[in-house]
C-alpha cells in the first residue's frame, strides 16, 4: 500500500468519515464503547454482510451502505490492533469461504439491511450530496 493510501485509510478510521461513490458522505458509527468481545463479534458479522451482498445479486446494497459496512469494519480492526493481513485472515477469509455454501446467500443476505440499520443506530449516517453542476462559462464555446 502506498503512503498516500495509508494516510487516507488512517484519516478515514480516525475521523470516522468515509466517502462513497455517487457524492455520498458516510459518517461511521462510534465503536469505542464496545468490549473486545462485542467488537470481534461485530467485525465478523460485518465481513459476512460485506462479502455476501457483494456476491449475491438478490441482496445487493448501495455504495453508501457498503462504505458504512467496510468503514466500520476497518475502524473495528484498528481499534482491535489488527493489521490488514490479520484482518483478512481472521475475518474475510472465513467470509469468502461462505460462498462455497449454496445456502449462504439466502441465509446471510437478509441480515445486511438490519445490520446497516444497527450501524445507523450506533451513530452511522449516509448523506447524499447534490450532484455538482459544471461552472458557467467554462463549457465548450461555440461560434468563436
Amino acid at each position: 500500500m502506498n503512503i498516500l493510501a495509508q494516510s487516507a485509510a488512517i484519516l478515514t478510521v480516525t475521523a470516522g468519515i468515509a466517502l462513497a461513490d455517487g457524492a455520498i458522505t458516510v459518517q461511521l458509527p462510534d465503536v469505542s464503547g464496545l468490549s473486545d468481545t462485542e467488537a470481534k463479534s461485530l467485525i465478523a458479522e460485518l465481513a459476512n454482510v460485506n462479502v455476501i451482498p457483494s456476491n449475491c445479486p438478490d441482496y445487493a446494497i448501495s455504495d453508501g451502505e457498503w462504505t458504512l459496512i467496510t468503514g466500520t469494519g476497518d475502524r473495528l480492526a484498528a481499534r482491535l490492533g489488527m493489521d490488514a493481513a490479520e484482518y483478512d485472515r481472521s475475518y474475510y477469509g472465513p467470509a469468502f469461504k461462505l460462498l462455497d455454501d449454496p445456502g449462504a446467500c439466502d441465509r446471510i443476505g437478509p441480515t445486511a439491511k438490519p445490520m446497516i440499520q444497527r450501524l445507523i443506530g450506533m451513530g452511522g449516517e449516509m448523506v447524499q450530496h447534490a450532484a455538482r453542476q459544471p461552472a458557467r462559462g467554462l463549457g465548450p464555446q461555440l461560434g468563436c
